[in-house]
């Protein structure tokens, strides 16, 4: 395991005096195929006969939160949350045998939400029901678009008529529906990327996330690039969702997440207002803070290697390192400053254990440039800040260590 502490000289690292609310994230790498898009930890099943190791690597899951419990002991999870990869490639029976086993080791709070990544193609209604009888209450459905042309650019393995489907199918066992949709997709109009985000709204799932396609390295589509609306068009297609979101009743609360009143994802505002999670699975990182220090933590990112970690008995935690002061209050803004309402002012502290004080020339500079505004009670982006988030955020990025 590659590891390294706290910067011995970086003395000013303050204590919380409280930790902060905790959720599990649980990794399950495998899909039906690898999207051209998709820089996710995610591995395809080769062929239709491939055999994915569901039951030994449920084992490892379990085994890897056993060894991680002494580092959460006492402490209840808020949510929990199975990502991929796509979780739903996994059966009923396994996903209710690794919730069991979570339930046994870390309590969880009372309505806690507990979602499944679900894509169209992995699923039927009998599917639907043995999860939400295994403690599934919350189902994001990954979408991406009701055209069957862009579904195919996407290289996604559903068709406009399943994903249909699994939205139909799904409403008959869970009141808690997440739909993600992409827009900016190659060749699309804003006409089609209206009539998409129409379609999810016409549903009345009680959450939408709308993504736009951002080509990233490591990916099909960063190689070869396809064509892809213009930056103009792009920004009328976000304007358009947007309006179109608001007038169905949904609240844009994140850069990407659009809710009805009371409906936000619970898991999602908990990484954005620095909250703790601990991340079990291939790939799977973990923010954990105690009293005196906060740590991130990332597991053996191949399935084959994670799973040996695990048979062999051995930690299952490949890279671990302490935050400074200044990862601290970088990542704190990083994550809520997507937030559209912002966050308390005391919340900074609270989390990271400084002043906001020691942020003033940053937020200074940010409220000159109409960015962000604040005062003892809160801190908050403007429209601006929302259009230009990665400007605003830039102003808090640590200043690099001077060469001697």
């Amino acid at each position: 395991m590659t590891t390294s502490s706290q910067d011995p000289a970086d003395v000013s690292v303050p204590k919380l005096k409280a930790l902060p609310p905790l959720s599990l994230y649980i990794h399950i790498p495998w899909c039906l195929k690898k999207c051209p898009y998709c820089d996710f930890n995610s591995h395809a099943i080769k062929t239709a006969d491939a055999q994915v190791p569901e039951a030994e690597y449920a084992a490892a899951l379990i085994r890897d939160l056993e060894s991680a419990l002494a580092e959460v002991w006492g402490r209840r999870l808020g949510s929990v949350f199975f990502g991929g990869g796509t979780p739903s490639v996994f059966s009923a029976q396994s996903i209710d045998r690794i919730l069991t086993a979570v339930r046994m080791l870390l309590p969880l709070e009372p309505y806690a939400e507990v979602t499944l990544e679900a894509n169209p193609g992995t699923f039927e209604a009998q599917k639907f029901k043995d999860f939400r009888a295994a403690g599934i209450n919350r189902l994001s459905i990954g979408i991406q678009s009701f055209n069957p042309h862009h579904l195919k650019a996407l290289g996604r393995v559903h068709d406009d008529r399943e994903a249909w489907r699994a939205v139909e199918m799904a409403q008959n066992h869970f009141d808690n529906i997440n739909l993600d949709v992409m827009y900016a997709l190659p060749g699309q109009t804003v006409q089609q990327a209206q009539v998409d985000i129409e379609t999810a709204c016409s549903f009345g799932v009680s959450h939408l996330s709308a993504y736009h396609l951002t080509l990233e390295p490591n990916t099909l589509f960063y190689r070869f690039p396809p064509q892809l609306p213009d930056d103009e068009t792009a920004a009328t297609m976000q304007e358009m969702i947007e309006q179109t979101l608001m007038n169905r009743g949904y609240r844009h609360y994140e850069t990407s997440a659009y809710a009805q009143p009371g409906k936000e994802s619970q898991h999602n505002t908990n990484y954005w207002l620095f909250g703790d999670y601990l991340g079990i699975g291939a790939g799977a990182h973990s923010k954990i803070s105690f009293s005196d220090k906060i740590v991130r933590q990332m597991r053996f990112k191949q399935p084959r290697q994670y799973l040996e970690q695990a048979a062999s008995a051995t930690s299952l935690i490949q890279t671990q390192h302490s935050l400074t002061s200044a990862d601290r209050g970088f990542e704190f803004m990083m994550n809520a400053l997507r937030l559209h309402g912002g966050f308390d002012t005391p919340l900074f502290q609270e989390r990271t254990g400084l002043p906001v004080d020691e942020l003033r020339q940053q937020l200074d500079e940010a409220e000159r440039q109409g960015l962000l505004v604040w005062d003892r009670h809160r801190i908050k982006p403007t429209v601006l800040g929302r259009r230009f988030l990665n400007d605003l955020l830039q102003l808090f990025l640590p200043a690099e260590p001077s060469v001697k």
